[in-house]
């Protein structure tokens, strides 16, 4: 068959914008490329593998004759028009919360799960949460090996992981504390941020010089939705729908990559040592593990990199049948765009097989 037709659904939105990056540097496979966006963004001119683009209002006759589409919008848009795209003939690839747990629809991480995304009855593959992407290469990898019994994790997310809004908000409150004593005593972050006229915008409160243990939105026995979705989406991309999983998220002041600690329980033992061998060999990962030479990952390091940063290994001091890990990964590639991406390509190989 000819190069398949890609369509880009959000490609003026943030991660729609690093998709179009990505799209410069992942390998050539596509023929036509749409990109559509709202209505109010119709018409706007953007620049793909060298090619002048216009934007083309979101409607239904937009996916004739599309192979794979890529949604990069909020859960409302996904939820009208993923369906939409598939009744036109198109595998919709949606990054959003919209079907990531429903039955009938795969939940895709292509170096965990590949083979998940050939049974799509709706037409669609769901993108995991960043949050959880940002972990389950790594885990993955490690639960192929050992097999994997629990997980007990505590994030650490950035401004970015609440969208525009929330990298706007928090280099507002920098800008209103850098060259003050906010933080020295209880209560003046938030007072330099009133005399600033600096609001917590999406946040519970002061993210400058300041971390808060929340993110998402309240759910049942005051865990939030971000803890939730770690654990229901690491159950379901790793087949284990029993799996013991425990996350405490917390928002810190960097602007994009989240990180985690993790506390991995296999079923067999397990050592740092054996699982740097299996990391250092796993699809999507960087080992960065030299505590002699304080050399670890940190979201500084690894924002705008595409693999799954990982260090700070270390053998369960209690249990021979658990690991300590620190992993890295930027919420907006691997997070979101680059799985994204990766989910397309696996399915135009698959549309391309004989």
């Amino acid at each position: 068959m000819s190069r398949p037709t890609l369509a880009v659904v959000g490609a003026t939105g943030a991660v729609g914008s690093v998709m179009l990056e990505l799209l410069d540097t992942r390998p050539d496979i596509w023929g036509e490329i749409r990109l559509i966006a709202s209505p109010r963004s119709a018409g706007r001119v953007l620049t793909v593998r060298g090619k002048r683009l216009s934007v083309l209002a979101l409607s239904p006759e937009v996916f004739d004759g599309v192979d794979v589409a890529m949604f990069d919008v909020p859960d409302e848009v996904s939820a009208q028009w993923a369906p939409v795209a598939a009744a036109r003939g198109a595998v919709a690839v949606d990054n959003s919360a919209a079907f990531r747990m429903e039955p009938d629809v795969p939940l895709v991480v292509p170096e965990v799960n590949p083979q998940a995304a050939r049974v799509r009855p709706r037409g669609i593959i769901a993108n995991p949460n960043c949050t959880t992407l940002s972990m389950i290469v790594v885990v993955g990898a490690l639960h192929r090996v050992f097999g994997l019994t629990g997980l007990v994790v505590a994030s650490y997310q950035a401004a970015s992981g609440a969208g525009a809004e929330g990298v706007a908000a928090l280099r507002a409150q920098l800008a209103a504390v850098a060259g003050t004593t906010a933080g020295e005593r209880a209560g003046d972050i938030e007072a330099a941020l009133v005399d600033a006229g600096a609001s917590g915008g999406p946040f519970p409160g002061p993210l400058a010089l300041n971390v808060l243990p929340w993110a998402g939105s309240l759910r049942h026995d005051g865990y939030t939705s971000e803890e939730l979705k770690v654990r229901n989406e690491s159950r379901k991309i790793l087949d284990l729908p029993d799996l013991p999983v425990s996350a405490t998220c917390v928002r810190v002041p960097v602007v994009t990559t989240h990180s985690l600690v993790v506390h991995a329980q296999f079923a067999s033992a397990v050592t740092a040592d054996r699982a740097r061998t299996v990391l250092v060999d796993a699809p999507g990962v960087r080992v960065v593990d030299n505590p002699a030479a304080l050399d670890f990952p940190t979201p500084a390091r690894a924002v705008g990199t595409d693999p799954t940063w990982v260090g700070r290994i270390r053998g369960s001091l209690d249990n021979p049948q658990a690991l300590e890990l620190f992993v890295c990964g930027d919420n907006l590639r691997k997070g979101a765009a680059l799985n994204t991406a990766q989910i397309a390509e696996q399915v135009a190989a698959e549309l391309a097989a004989p």
